[in-house]
C-alpha cells in the first residue's frame, strides 16, 4: 500500500511526549525538514504541561506558517492511580500513551496522506501497532546521546540482573549500576520501570532511529548498534546532529552586563526546563559562587514546572545571599535564551544538569561543561561530556536530592574548569567537528537526505 503520492515531498508527522527537553529537538527537526521543503506537521499532546511549552510551540508555528499543527486531545486520566511517580511531565506520558487509540483517526485525516511518522522513544510501544496497522514507516526520535540509547536496548535483557557494573556488548566502557535512571533501579515494577523495557524491546521494529548527536562525538557507541553488537536486529540509528537552534529560539538580550565581561570569563549555571534543587542545595551552590572569583550568570529554578515557581530570588536564597551575590553577578528567574548565552564572548563554562539539549548547545558554541546531573539520562550523557573532552564530571556528587554538595566543593571545582585550557582547546575542536557535521556534504547532513530519499521511494 502506497500512503503518500508521488506527487507530493514527503509528508512526515512529529509526535514529542512532554517537557521541553523532549519538545525542543522535535521542533529543531521539524523546522529543519521544513527547511528542505518537506510538508510537516507537528502533533502535540493537550494540555501541554508547562507555559515554556506553550510558548515555544506558539513561536515555531509563527516563525513556520507551513508547518501543520495538531492539537493531541487526551483522553481523561486520574493521576492518583499511579501513586509511584507524582513527576507531572511522567504523566503527561502517561495520559498520551493511554490516549494512543485516538492516534489512528488523527493520521488517517492527514492531507496529503504522511509518508512517515516520528515519534518520540517515551511513545515507542503505545504508538507502533497504530502505525503499523496503517502501514505507515515510523521512526523514533531519540532525544538523548547513542550511549543511552545503547543502554535502553540492551536493558531488557538484564532488567531482572542488574550488576553493579554494566558490561553492554561492543561498547569498551563499563556502566555503573549507579547511572541508571533510579527508577529502574528502585523499583522494576513501576510504569517508568515498565515502559522503559516496553520501549526498548519494541525499537527492533521501527524503520529507524533518529539520534540528535553525530559520528564523530560517539564513534564507538554509533558503530556497535549499528553492527547490531548491542543489540541484533536494531533498526538503523541515524545520526542527524546537532539540531541547531532556531532563529526564533534567539531573544533580543536584555544583559547588557555581559557586554562589559571580559571574553571567556563568566560561568553561566542553569539546570534546565524542569530540574529543581532544593533550597538548601541552591544557598550552598550561592555560597560556592560568592567565595569563587569567576563573575556568573545564574538562571534560578525553584520548581519543576513553571506556573508553580511564583517564589521570589529573596526568599529562595536569602537576603543576605542575594546582597553578597550582586557584587559577582547576576541571578534571574525565567526562561532564557540559552543558546543566545552560551554563544556570547563572554561566556567561559556552563555548570548544567547534563540534559542533551543542553550539551548539543555547548558543544555548537564552544563551551565547556561541569557536569552536575540530576536525573533521568543525564549521568549517562555526563560520563560522554568526560569521555570526549567537552568537560569535567564529579561523579562523586549526588544526584536528585541526595547528599548535600557544599560550596567550598561547588566553588573550587569551577575554579578548575575555568582554568583547564586542555578542556578548552578541545571545546573548540568539537564545536568545529559538531558544524562540519551539518554542513553541506557532512555526515549529519548527509543522512539527512539520505532519509528523504528512503521517504521518496516508499511513496
Amino acid at each position: 500500500m502506497s500512503y503518500s503520492s508521488k506527487t507530493q515531498s514527503p509528508h512526515v508527522a512529529l509526535f514529542p511526549s512532554s517537557g521541553m527537553g523532549h519538545l525542543i529537538p522535535f521542533v529543531r527537526l521539524a523546522a529543519s525538514l521544513a527547511n528542505q521543503k518537506f510538508q510537516v506537521t507537528i502533533i502535540t499532546g493537550h494540555p501541554l504541561v508547562s507555559l515554556a511549552e506553550s510558548d515555544f510551540l506558539s513561536l515555531f508555528l509563527s516563525a513556520f506558517p507551513q508547518v501543520i499543527s495538531k492539537e493531541f486531545h487526551l483522553l481523561p486520566f486520574d493521576p492518583s492511580t499511579d501513586k509511584s511517580n507524582k513527576d507531572p511531565f511522567f504523566l503527561q506520558f502517561e495520559a498520551i500513551r493511554r490516549s494512543a487509540t485516538l492516534l489512528s483517526p488523527l493520521i488517517s485525516s492527514s492531507s496529503p496522506p504522511l509518508s512517515a511518522f516520528i515519534s518520540d522513544i517515551f511513545l515507542a510501544s503505545a504508538f507502533f501497532p497504530i502505525t503499523a496497522d496503517l502501514h505507515l514507516p515510523n521512526y523514533i526520535l531519540f532525544p538523548s546521546c547513542a550511549n543511552m540509547l545503547s543502554l535502553t536496548a540492551y536493558f531488557p535483557s538484564l532488567v531482572d540482573n542488574i550488576s553493579e557494573e554494566i558490561n553492554i556488548p561492543g561498547l569498551s566502557t563499563k556502566i555503573s549500576k549507579s547511572w541508571l535512571p533510579p527508577p529502574l533501579v528502585l523499583d522494576s515494577t513501576s510504569p517508568f520501570a515498565t515502559q522503559f523495557v516496553e520501549n526498548g524491546k519494541k525499537m527492533v521494529e521501527y524503520n529507524g532511529i533518529l539520534m540528535n548527536t553525530f559520528d564523530s562525538l560517539e564513534p564507538e557507541t554509533l558503530e556497535a548498534l549499528n553492527e547490531g553488537k548491542v543489540v541484533n536486529g536494531l533498526p538503523p540509528v541515524i545520526p542527524i546532529g546537532p539540531l541547531v537552534p532556531c532563529e526564533f529560539e534567539k531573544q533580543v538580550s536584555s544583559l547588557s552586563w555581559f557586554d562589559d565581561q571580559p571574553d571567556g570569563s563568566v560561568v553561566f549555571i542553569c539546570f534546565g526546563s524542569r530540574t529543581a534543587l532544593s533550597r538548601e542545595q541552591l544557598r550552598e551552590l550561592g555560597a560556592g559562587l560568592v567565595k569563587n572569583e569567576f563573575r556568573f550568570l545564574w538562571i534560578l529554578k525553584d520548581k519543576k514546572v513553571d506556573k508553580e515557581d511564583v517564589a521570589e530570588v529573596e526568599e529562595v536564597l536569602g537576603k543576605g545571599l542575594v546582597e553578597n551575590l550582586k557584587d559577582k553577578g547576576l541571578v534571574i528567574k525565567g526562561w532564557v535564551d540559552q543558546g543566545g548565552v552560551l554563544s556570547h564572548r563572554a561566556v567561559g563554562g556552563f555548570v548544567s544538569h547534563v540534559g542533551w539539549n543542553s550539551v548539543t548547545e555547548a558543544m555548537w558554541h564552544g563551551v565547556r561543561i561541569l557536569a552536575w546531573p540530576q536525573g533521568g539520562d543525564q549521568k549517562m550523557c555526563s560520563s560522554v561530556v568526560k569521555r570526549c573532552g567537552l568537560g569535567m564530571w564529579v561523579d562523586t556528587w549526588d544526584w536528585g536530592g541526595g547528599e548535600l554538595v557544599k560550596g567550598e566543593d561547588i566553588g573550587e571545582t569551577i575554579k578548575e574548569l575555568m582554568g583547564d585550557e586542555k578542556l578548552k582547546l578541545q571545546a573548540t575542536h568539537i564545536k568545529e567537528e559538531a558544524r562540519k557535521a551539518v554542513a553541506s556534504g557532512g555526515s549529519s547532513e548527509t543522512n539527512l537526505l539520505r532519509l528523504r530519499k528512503e521517504l521518496e521511494r516508499c511513496m
